[in-house]
Parts: C-alpha cells; sequence; structure tokens
C-alpha cells in the first residue's frame, strides 16, 4: 500500500476501534446486506445474505426464521469483512438503522406472537378492500399496503383479527425484536397508512374515518391504537437490548445499548442512497421490484389509483410509481443460460454470466427486434393482474437474437414502471429534471442507464455508492442522527455528503427512446396474452 492507503487504512481502524462507526442493515426481496461506515458516511466493510420468498398457499411470505438466521449471517459476514480487511473484531457501533422492504402485514398478539404469516408487498390479494378503502380516504390505497391487508382480514372476518394488538411492517418488527420499542420511520409508516405531511404522523382526519367505518364489527381496538409511532428521521428510536445483540450477534460480542435511528423501508434508503430528498428529484430503484419516486412540489390534482403517495424521510410528499415485477424473470433466463453452459462444459459464475451476457442488450435493434417479454413472476397492480405468468413470444419474422432477447428482458422490466409515470408526466405535467439510479439494474458499466433513460427519456445518473445500496443508505440514515448541528435538514446533510458522489448523466439516446415506446405499445398490446396464461396456466 502507498502512504494514502495506509493512513486510510488507519483511519479506519480507528474508528472502528473506537466505537464511532455506523451501521445499516436492510432486509431486501433477495439479499440481506449489511453496510458499516465511517461518520462521513465514507463505506468501510459490508456483508450479505441470500434469501427468497415462498409462496405458501398463494401467499407470498418470509419465515420469521429465516429473519433471524439471516440477519445473523449478514451481521456475521460484515465482522468477517472487517476482520479480513483490518484485522480487528467489531464489537460495537455509535449508531444503527435496519430497513427492509416496505409494505405488507405483520400483525402481532399482546405476547408479540405472529398471528398469521407475514404477507409481503408482493402480493396482490388485497382488491375488495382497496375499491372501498381508496373512495373513503380520497387517497390511492394500493394492494400491497398494511391497511388494505388489514382491512382484507377484515372483510373475510379472518379469526386473527380481534387479537391484533401490534401492527408492522418487516423494518419495524425487526427494530421493535431488537428495542422493545413499537416506532417507524414516516417514510416507512407512509406505505401503512397515508401520512398527514404538516404533522409528520397519521393522518388524523382520515384515522378516524377508518375506525367508524370498522366501528360496528366491535373488534376492541381503534387502528391508531395498533399502529407504530411515528419518527421523522434524525431522532432516535431505541437502544439495542441485551436480547436484540444476541438476535444479530449469537456469539455475544455485540455490546447492546447501541442507539438505533428510525427503522425505514428501501423507498426512503433509495432516495437517502441517491440524495434524492428534494422537489423535483427524483430516483428509480430497479431490483426485484422497480419504483420510481419523485419528490413532488405540489399535491397532485386527483387520486390515481396507479400511484403511491408516500413520504422522505423528512416527510416531504412523493410520487411512487411501483411495480412488483423487476429482474426476476431476467435472473430466471440468466440461470438456465448458465445450465446451458455447464452443459456444454463451460461452467461459469453467475456474475461472470451477468458481466458478459446484460450487456448484449445495447447491441440489439431498438425495438428488441419485434419480440415480446412480461416478466410476471407475481401480480402487477398497475395493470390490473393478482397473479403472474412470466412469458416469452415473438412472430415468425421477429429478429430473435441473443441481443435482442436480453434487450427484451431489460425493457419488459421496466413496463410497469413506465404506465405510472406516465401519469405524472402525461397527466399531472410532474416536471423531472434527472433520474438517480440504483439496484442491481445498475451493475456493470451503462447499460442499466442506458436502458432506463430509454423508458423515462430524462438522463439517468448513477452515485458513486450506488452498488452500497439501501443498507448505506440506511447507514447514513444512523448518521444522520448523530449530526453535530441538530437544525441540519436531511437534505442539506445528503447535499454536504453525497452530492459530490453522483456520476455525469447518462442522456437518453433518440434511437433508444423511439425503440423502447414501440416495445411498450408491443407489450401492452401483450397483457391480453398474459390474461389468458393466468387463466390456462394453474
Amino acid at each position: 500500500m502507498n502512504r494514502n492507503q495506509d493512513k486510510n487504512q488507519d483511519n479506519a481502524v480507528e474508528v472502528i476501534q473506537s466505537g464511532n462507526a455506523v451501521l445499516g442493515i436492510e432486509l431486501g426481496s433477495t439479499r440481506i446486506k449489511a453496510s458499516l461506515i465511517a461518520p462521513d458516511t465514507t463505506p468501510l466493510a459490508s456483508g450479505s445474505y441470500a434469501w427468497e420468498n415462498q409462496l405458501k398457499e398463494g401467499v407470498w411470505t418470509y419465515d420469521m426464521k429465516d429473519v433471524w438466521q439471516g440477519l445473523a449471517a449478514c451481521y456475521a459476514s460484515l465482522v468477517k469483512d472487517v476482520r479480513d480487511r483490518y484485522a480487528i473484531e467489531l464489537k460495537t457501533v455509535a449508531a444503527m438503522g435496519f430497513s427492509g422492504m416496505m409494505h405488507g402485514y405483520l400483525a402481532l398478539d399482546r405476547e408479540g406472537e405472529l398471528l398469521v404469516p407475514f404477507r409481503t408487498w408482493r402480493n396482490n390479494i388485497t382488491g375488495e378492500a382497496c375499491a372501498e378503502l381508496t373512495p373513503l380516504l380520497d387517497f390511492a390505497v394500493p394492494q400491497r399496503w398494511s391497511i388494505a391487508h388489514l382491512y382484507q382480514s377484515i372483510l373475510e372476518k379472518q379469526p386473527h383479527v380481534s387479537r391484533i394488538a401490534r401492527l408492522t411492517t418487516l423494518a419495524g418488527y425487526v427494530h421493535w425484536k431488537l428495542t422493545g420499542e413499537h416506532k417507524m420511520g414516516v417514510g416507512e409508516a407512509s406505505g401503512m397508512f397515508p401520512i398527514d405531511p404538516n404533522t409528520g404522523d397519521w393522518d388524523a382526519a382520515r384515522i378516524a374515518k377508518f375506525d367508524d367505518l370498522i366501528a360496528s364489527r366491535k373488534l376492541g381496538w381503534k387502528v391508531r391504537d395498533i399502529l407504530p409511532e411515528v419518527l421523522c428521521a434524525g431522532r432516535p428510536a431505541g437502544r439495542l437490548t441485551a436480547e436484540g445483540a444476541k438476535l444479530i450477534d449469537p456469539t455475544g460480542k455485540l455490546q447492546p445499548g447501541i442507539v438505533l435511528c428510525p427503522p425505514e423501508g428501501d423507498a426512503g434508503t433509495g432516495m437517502v442512497a441517491t440524495n434524492a430528498v428534494r422537489p423535483r428529484s427524483g430516483n428509480v430503484s430497479a431490483g426485484t421490484s422497480v419504483f420510481a419516486m419523485i419528490v413532488l412540489e405540489k399535491s397532485l390534482s386527483r387520486v390515481h389509483e396507479e400511484i403511491d403517495i408516500v413520504v422522505t424521510p423528512d416527510g416531504r410528499p412523493v410520487a411512487m410509481a411501483h411495480s412488483n415485477n423487476g429482474s426476476s424473470d431476467l435472473d430466471a433466463w440468466i440461470a438456465l443460460f448458465g445450465q446451458v453452459a455447464k452443459a456444454l462444459g463451460a461452467e461459469m459464475q453467475l456474475e461472470e454470466l451477468y458481466s458478459k451476457l446484460l450487456p448484449l442488450a445495447v447491441q440489439g435493434d431498438p425495438d428488441a427486434g419485434g419480440l415480446l417479454s412480461i416478466n410476471y413472476v407475481s401480480g402487477e397492480h398497475v395493470t390490473g393482474f393478482t397473479e403472474g405468468r412470466p412469458l416469452f413470444a415473438r412472430n415468425q419474422d421477429s429478429k430473435f437474437t441473443l441481443q435482442n432477447f436480453v434487450r427484451s428482458m431489460y425493457f419488459a422490466s421496466l413496463c410497469a414502471m413506465r404506465t405510472g409515470m406516465n401519469i405524472l408526466t402525461e397527466q399531472e405535467a410532474v416536471l423531472i429534471e434527472e433520474i438517480r439510479g440504483h439496484g442491481g439494474f445498475f451493475k456493470g458499466g451503462d447499460t442499466g442507464q442506458r436502458m432506463m433513460a430509454a423508458a423515462l427519456n430524462v438522463p439517468v445518473s448513477i452515485p458513486s455508492t450506488a452498488g452500497e445500496g439501501g443498507a448505506w443508505g440506511m447507514a447514513v440514515l444512523a448518521a444522520y442522527m448523530l449530526r453535530a448541528d441538530a437544525r441540519q435538514s436531511l437534505p442539506d446533510y445528503l447535499d454536504a455528503r453525497i452530492a459530490k458522489s453522483i456520476g455525469r448523466p447518462v442522456k437518453p439516446d433518440p434511437r433508444d427512446v423511439k425503440g423502447f415506446a414501440e416495445f411498450f405499445a408491443r407489450h401492452k398490446k401483450g397483457l391480453a396474452i398474459e390474461r389468458e396464461a393466468v387463466k390456462a396456466l394453474r
């Protein structure tokens, strides 16, 4: 190592050994990831653990045993990375925070036991509830929101409902188990029930409407009784208990007493990681799901069922164009190509397959050669599907090349989100100057940026830390809680620490934009095939 590298190494060792590092952990759809950072947000070490959801009795879920096994394995991976990099043991940090997949349904009884299996964001099984709640609340209530799952359970007279003592999300559940505090960041909370941006708390008028709606059922609770306490970014939300420390680190080396910031959702950590929390800024998170977040200057003119209204971690209104289906179908095809390579005697690691195959999309025809891919592994609320069937189709004269095939997979993963974005840009005249991307979609070169720029017709930039993902964004929120100036706003804090890390944007190529538009039109017509596939393939 040269002198600067030696100095950086020594500084990192000092930060970690003195207990001044900050930890963020995010429970994502396919990976649990940990990010250890210095007080200035510089990444120091990371850890990860791969996991996957299961479809059980028609419900997408994760077993809670897997949550704790995965969390401990992820932390152990981080500890090993610290040991390998710096030859020291990680025993404590200055602060930590936990984030996870937004939305979903975790209903607990008075003893803290799960009443029904965790229902994730991926489930589109609350259509009846949303049809009632959206006009009642004058607010678009998506099917994956916690309140939609709760009301659907009430409508179906599910026996567990009267026993609910706490309702939370995955991040909120983990935070509660680690601290004993039933609290949540305002961004994460905004995926459970509408937030009043003027108060940064649950919308009191809409809470009253919901309570009136269910009053005759005499359930023994009002909705505010079971919802978490809402906190804005920058406030402490509890301390790690001895029992919580053992859940993270069964070896017993992690010290209790560490202060935790409010738990946030993956949407909030994405906004932080891309420094997109000011009005007219936007980011897109692209991985297992794909969603674009645009911070609003003013309220939308009317309710759009396809658009979620959530808030930033500091409470500013955000329009979210969310699609359930992102890279899962592409990932499945890449795995299949890996099997082909193995059968031909050229076994390759997944990372190598991705690095070699994904850039081929740039070489494809602008419209992907007339190919059609629909990537619905699960339902897709934006286009009205409660279930999904991944499919691929082509005409006899389509240009069936590998390059076009990969491009069609890329484009397919962006079509549902584009449906929502069209509402914002065409019907609401929302201005978007630039989109900042993060997530696995953008790994490896500028292919992901080019595909996203084609789909949205706006420049797309990538922060240098985007590869660190939501766990790094969560760590930054934990570091923000420790800021020296308590009056410093979250946007100002991020500008001071992240703004210089944003890379130069990739501008949309007119040929690519035109090609995506042609693919998008084909994709919309192809949804008729998807509807028949759902009926036929049971």
